[in-house]
């Protein structure tokens, strides 16, 4: 799930001055709109009282067990682009951090040199050719491109929390995701509301922030300028 808190959404702007990649922009900001406001009387001040009483070394091991349950969605989708050894790489992780990392507690894989590398559904499609549509705000979920938001339940059906039977327990653990997630998308909120338009900052941002990861980092790095929005911190949180 992606929630990024910014200023007042502006006006669209007028039909003939639009984003090609962003027909729906009148809607999509009154979603924008709706999903900040709702963010800050909710998530926000949660994260915010989270990240002030809990220790970092536990935030950080909760952050490295909602990476470990994503990897076997990052090996799936690897393997659907044809890129065997990257899904190998990535069950590799998995594996070694459910065991020796602790049931995900601990990046062990990444200090044996298995580093993380990111793939979703979203990514698969746009390797198959689908083209990605317009960009669309959703409630909850925030920026998407038509594609990616068709991803998501393809996205949670590859994540084995989901498969977990015990519902209390579960719903318990994707809570503290969540309000992870959330913390660590402060850097990045500073950079939002410094911008001119916020609504665009986030647009752009992500449009670029895709175009990265389905061409593996294959960008020059002067055609990125919104990357440090969606950097390390929270890429992989895209797939939700």
């Amino acid at each position: 799930m992606t929630f990024v808190a910014g200023c007042a959404s502006l006006p669209a702007a007028p039909k003939n001055e639009r984003s090609p990649d962003d027909p729906w922009e009148p809607l999509n900001r009154q979603i924008h709109g709706f999903n900040t406001g709702l963010d800050k009387i909710t998530l926000k001040p949660i994260a915010k009282a989270w990240q002030k009483v809990v220790p970092q070394w536990m935030r950080t091991g909760v952050g490295n067990f909602s990476e470990n349950l994503r990897a076997p969605l990052h090996a799936i989708n690897h393997f659907l682009q044809g890129k065997p050894k990257s899904g190998f790489k990535s069950t590799g992780r998995f594996l070694m951090n459910s065991t020796v990392g602790i049931g995900g507690l601990l990046d062990a894989a990444t200090d044996a040199g298995l580093e993380k590398e990111p793939e979703g559904f979203g990514q698969t499609f746009a390797v198959w050719g689908m083209p990605k549509g317009p960009y669309v705000v959703l409630p909850i979920f925030g920026p998407r491109t038509f594609s990616d938001a068709l991803a998501i339940p393809l996205n949670w059906a590859a994540d084995p929390l989901i498969w977990y039977r015990n519902s209390s327990v579960r719903d318990k653990i994707y809570f503290v995701r969540l309000i992870d997630v959330r913390q660590r998308l402060f850097k990045a909120e500073q950079l939002i509301e410094g911008s001119a338009d916020p609504y665009v900052a986030i647009r752009e941002a992500y449009l670029q922030r895709r175009e990265y990861l389905i061409l593996d980092g294959e960008i020059p790095e002067d055609e990125d300028p919104y990357d440090d929005l969606f950097d390390e911190e929270f890429e992989d949180e895209e797939d939700y």
